[in-house]
């Protein structure tokens, strides 16, 4: 396993905690994009959050 991924994995842990701690009922759906968008890249190496900021034109 990567840095980088193991990097996706324990912002997404971290994240999760946050919404567990604040209450699974009292935190915007929003909240959970990134979560799921981290564990996505953690398991398959393809950051989404990457390749849409490659496309709107940063490096």
């Amino acid at each position: 396993m990567s840095a980088q991924r193991m990097l996706f994995f324990t912002v997404a842990i971290l994240i999760t905690l946050g919404i567990y701690f604040t209450g699974w009922e009292t935190v915007h759906w929003t909240l959970y994009l990134p979560v799921v968008m981290l564990i996505f890249a953690g398991i398959s190496g393809i950051c989404p959050g990457l390749l849409l900021y490659k496309k709107v034109g940063f490096k």
